[in-house]
């Protein structure tokens, strides 16, 4: 069933402080969908919507276009040596896929996970609290919503929120305890992901927004050859997706 207009509260925040650049100003577009289905969701991750709990938002900023939608074509990547080494040095850890859930384990790492930021890239201070939690990362899983939880000798390491259907993976969130540094589970996940659709023949990942050279975004650009959407379609209007190129390293 889709859904209707009754279920969608659809709203625009406009004027408010850009997360990723101090100096500019953001509009966004949100739509609260409390029982979303499968197919809705697919046409607007598709249109550069992204999903957090209920909420689902798009950009739509006035004077700027620098958050990028882009999707990997999983079928067609290619892990390079350098990746295939970081899978490699991760083969110990235990991989678990299962609907989100809610413990300590995850709060605490989540804490742990943006002080570390915070301290060392100058995030802002996010420390959350398990209503905060399950509002964000549990409500609105829907049929598609999943956690990758990764173990390393009992012990709760990394925790990726990925939604996966039949047409795309998504990349919602990642967080990772810091102290395994040498083993860069943030790529990690991202890679296993990748596997993951390769494995069920998904042919898209997508890695949520990317701006070229920021500091804290410009990290995806590892991941080309990726697809970039073109323009701002409405959810009536056809998506126009060009492929980005990097010369990527095969060491």
């Amino acid at each position: 069933m889709q859904n209707s207009s009754s279920d969608i509260i659809e709203f625009l925040e406009e004027n408010k402080q850009c997360s990723y650049f101090p100096d500019k100003i953001a509009d966004i577009r949100y739509r609260y969908i409390q029982n979303q289905d499968t197919k809705t969701y697919i046409k607007m991750l598709h249109r550069g919507w992204r999903r957090f709990g209920y909420m689902n938002f798009v950009p739509e900023c006035k004077t700027c276009n620098e958050c990028k939608t882009i999707r990997i074509d999983t079928l067609n990547y290619k892990f390079s040596k350098n990746e295939k080494r970081v899978l490699k040095r991760n083969q110990d850890i235990q991989v678990y896929i299962q609907k989100p859930s809610l413990s300590m384990e995850h709060i605490n790492l989540f804490n742990k996970y943006h002080q570390y930021m915070t301290e060392k890239k100058q995030w802002d201070e996010n420390i959350i609290d398990p209503v905060e939690y399950q509002a964000s990362y549990v409500d609105g899983a829907g049929e598609f919503g999943k956690e990758i939880l990764y173990f390393l000798d009992d012990k709760l390491v990394c925790v990726a929120l990925c939604d996966m259907t039949d047409d795309s993976f998504s990349s919602v969130y990642c967080y990772y305890d810091h102290d395994y540094e040498k083993r860069s589970l943030g790529k990690f996940s991202i890679l296993v992901q990748i596997y993951l659709a390769k494995q069920a023949k998904v042919p898209y990942l997508f890695l949520g927004y990317w701006i070229k050279d920021h500091y804290s975004m410009g990290y995806k650009e590892d991941y080309a050859p990726f697809e970039v959407l073109q323009n701002r379609p409405t959810l009536d209007e056809e998506c126009v997706w060009a492929k980005y190129i990097k010369n990527k390293s095969l060491d």
